[in-house]
């Protein structure tokens, strides 16, 4: 039922739509495709949010997809030379159940970890397929590049309203005072919040008459395009945040306006601001007290006002009680779950809202929930928590390095790069190197994948389809895209969700046996047809089940052979997201809503579909055990007397003053932040000659005061070191950055032994986690700080 593609008469070239994989804008695509290959990518203009928008990563799609570094075939490694030579898949699976089997025989499941990135959150099968696999493999030590990035935003939501995904976004396109802290949306093309072309909505914000603020200690391009930037000490945001709240409680200031039937903790919140005065925080923030009052009542006396924090905020020691803090702030002003606030978006596939089972609290307030919790279990060395079903990938290294009962000895990684993207790298590159088996499903043989024994290239995207079920929620706007293939499969290669569905069988032991390898020959371990595509009914089967069982389905207590007779889709995948759109909010419940969403629904309009802006939500979704916002959860209150203790230290980063006086022989320590750069925000990027081409962009950015003091000058090369490592790096010197701050990009460090990836190698650059502690977290998320993190600076040459 898939749609076939336009052909261009005179050229014979095929013109196709595609929603951008690259980034979490989710951007509408054209292709133009010829001679069985992708040759150009420009914006949709049709598509309902991007609107045409394109960023140079979008318009690269092509040079990604035809890659020469790619992998487009399995390869096992020779561990006696460490060399990688390409196989047959039925040669790579029958490695996999061999070593797994090995280990799981000798050590026990407990043995095996997996590893999953952030690609995984723009392919079908990260979300269809990578849980099940989880499951299949019965370990907990599960770890993800959540705690590397946005899980004390889960946490706070999970405290705050019962379940970790409910998280809210700025509604853009209403906001009229937009407070952005720690996040650089301009670059990132946005963060936790889908909004092709961020830039041009910051723009139409102050073009209606609004405020751009942004909180940062780098004058960043989302900064540069802001009514006003105010530079703050790294890690400084909470004791801020809370001068804040400070300044709305006793000004009078706090208006719940619709929330207020529906909040609770407040006078608690209030109780604990208050020893964080603006003058109290001044010296430690780095932000004027006269400043910050202005803020505050600013922020109260907008009609509509949304604040908003990412990376900076969540990469630091109270990174959960910062992202708490933004929650906090939107509250007290009234703008939850309001136009122009903090709106929760669904996601076309999103359930139905429905009160909780439990009795009702107060009046206006839906029944009680189960809540939320985290450390249901915890890490083996250093017993750090469970969040979210996961460790802290921070703990990755020790937990394979440790000697003992539980020792991790077999590792699994999709689409991630951990040895570039998690802290204290020099380790864990190390323990890599020490385990007894090792399998990666990426397409490139890079610093992480270089270490495994078996690694399986899933497919190009251009050849599997494509929804968005992990950033349909956060966008500003709910829109319905589905992108079908727009290329045939390859006939060797093999894709994503074919090839999880393999390790979970071979991690559950079932379907395998011999199997035809494909050369003559018979290889043992490998998961027969039958069994893969068994195992897939087994997944369209349990969506099923789960849909006919949950209160408030439009299909509860419908047959589920029925159902899936009925189902539209031409692969699992579009089997499964079928199941989903239907039983979905806006879905025609299998003929309930004739006029409901479906796959053949998406089919037909390839656009995309516009579904409105944001709506008011609360009190339905909230999951707390009361029913409400529960403001004040117990694990941020006892935070906040840890940050309470911080106020009187005296602050880790130099002054501009003390920047000019210092001799170089005792400076103080300076604080390294991360940075980002449109072209080169993902690490699977950096192999593409146009996004690599220009200048040198992997640079350490230092303020010209800190320059003189510490001997280091514009061009030349410096020392960073900090408690676990030391890297040298070329300088840049400007006034980009605040006083007593550095500043390097994050996802470099290419051209090691045994990658293949030679554009990269060509602009290695230098892995700024050899900085990076791997012992210091926030407490409450295990989120690795990534930033604010002590170094000294000296110079070479």
């Amino acid at each position: 039922m898939t749609t076939k593609p336009a052909v261009n008469p005179t050229t014979g070239s095929v013109t196709a739509l595609r929603i951008c994989p690259l980034c979490e804008a989710t951007c509408g695509l054209e292709l133009q495709i010829a001679g069985g290959r992708v040759r150009t990518a420009r914006g949709d203009a049709n598509h309902p949010l991007s609107r045409g928008y394109l960023c140079p990563k979008g318009a690269s799609f092509p040079a990604l997809l035809n890659d020469p570094d790619r992998l487009r075939r399995p390869l096992l490694r020779d561990r006696s030379t460490g060399a990688h030579r390409e196989v047959s898949w039925a040669e790579a699976f029958a490695a996999v159940h061999a070593g797994l089997s090995r280990v799981v025989g000798t050590h026990g499941s407990a043995a095996v970890a997996l590893y999953w990135g952030n690609p995984t959150a723009h392919t079908m099968a990260g979300s269809q397929h990578l849980r099940p696999f989880a499951r299949a493999l019965r370990t907990r030590s599960l770890f993800s590049a959540s705690t590397v990035d946005q899980m004390p935003m889960n946490v706070a939501c999970g405290l705050v309203f019962g379940h970790p995904a409910l998280i809210p976004v700025p509604d853009l396109d209403r906001t009229g005072y937009l407070l952005v802290l720690g996040a650089n949306p301009a670059v990132s093309n946005g963060s936790l919040c889908t909004a092709p072309d961020f830039a041009g909505r910051l723009t139409a914000i102050r073009s209606r008459g609004g405020k751009v603020v942004v909180v940062d200690p780098r004058r960043t391009r989302t900064a540069t395009l802001a009514d006003e930037h105010l530079p703050i000490r790294p890690g400084s945001d909470a004791r801020w945040l809370l001068a804040i709240v400070n300044v709305l409680a006793a000004e009078g200031l706090i208006r719940l306006r619709a929330l207020a039937d529906h909040v609770t903790g407040v006078e608690r919140v209030v109780e604990l601001a208050a020893p964080f005065t603006p003058e109290a925080v001044e010296a430690s923030c780095g932000i004027p007290a006269d400043t910050t009052r202005r803020i505050a009542r600013e922020l109260a006396a907008a009609p509509q006002a949304a604040v908003y924090g990412r990376m900076g905020t969540t990469t630091v020691e109270f990174g959960a009680t910062t992202s708490w803090l933004t929650l906090v702030l939107n509250v007290l002003t009234g703008n939850l779950d309001a136009p122009g606030g903090m709106m929760f978006g669904r996601g076309a596939h999103g359930r139905a809202d429905r009160v909780p089972a439990g009795p009702a609290g107060q009046p206006g307030r839906s029944g009680g929930g189960r809540g939320w919790s985290i450390g249901r279990w915890h890490t083996r060395v250093r017993q750090l928590p469970e969040v979210m079903g996961e460790l802290p990938v921070a703990a990755l290294a020790e937990e394979i390095d440790t000697p003992g009962e539980g020792q991790l000895r077999a590792l699994f990684t999709v689409a991630g790069n951990p040895a570039l993207s998690t802290p204290d790298s020099g380790r864990l590159a190390a323990a890599l190197a020490q385990l007894d088996f090792m399998v990666s499903v990426d397409p490139y043989l890079n610093e992480t994948s270089r270490h495994a024994d078996v690694v399986l290239p899933p497919t190009d995207s251009a050849r599997v389809g494509h929804y968005d079920f992990s950033l349909g929620p956060l966008a500003v706007r709910t829109v319905a895209a589905y992108s079908p293939p727009v290329l045939p499969p390859d006939p060797g290669g093999m894709a994503e969700h074919d090839i999880l569905a393999r390790l979970a069988l071979i991690a559950l032991g079932a379907g395998t046996g011999d199997s035809d390898s494909g050369d003559g020959g018979l290889q043992a371990g490998v998961p027969s047809a039958d069994a893969v595509a068994a195992f897939h009914e087994t997944l369209i089967g349990d969506a099923l089940r789960r849909a006919v069982g949950e209160p408030g389905s439009p299909v509860l207590g419908r047959d589920v052979t029925e159902l899936r007779a009925q189902l539209d889709g031409d692969s699992v995948p579009e089997l499964l997201l079928d199941v989903a759109l239907r039983t979905g909010h806006f879905g025609d419940g299998f003929g309930a809503r004739p006029d409901g969403l479906r796959l053949s629904t998406l089919l037909a309009n390839p656009h995309g579909v516009d579904l409105g802006p944001l709506t008011p939500r609360l009190p339905a979704p909230l999951r707390t055990v009361s029913g409400a916002v529960e403001l004040c959860p117990e694990p941020i209150v006892a935070e906040l007397a840890r940050l309470r203790a911080t106020l009187d230290a005296p602050p880790q980063v130099a002054s501009p003053s003390e920047a000019g006086r210092s001799p170089a022989s005792d400076a103080p320590e300076l604080t390294l932040i991360g940075r980002r750069h449109l072209r080169t925000n993902n690490s699977w990027m950096h192999n593409v000659p146009a996004m690599a081409k220009g200048r040198n962009r992997c640079t350490l950015l230092v303020h010209p005061l800190d320059a003189a003091r510490h001997g280091v000058r514009d061009g030349g090369s410096a020392r960073v070191t900090s408690a676990v490592g030391s890297l040298d790096v070329a300088v840049q010197v400007s006034d980009e950055v605040m006083a007593g701050v550095v500043c390097l990009p994050h996802g470099w460090g290419h051209g090691l032994a045994g990658t293949r990836m030679s554009v990269a190698a060509q602009h290695a650059g230098v892995n700024t986690n050899i900085l990076t502690d791997g012992s210091r977290l926030d407490a409450l998320s295990g989120t690795a700080v990534l930033n604010g993190i002590p170094v000294r600076v000296t110079p070479l040459g």
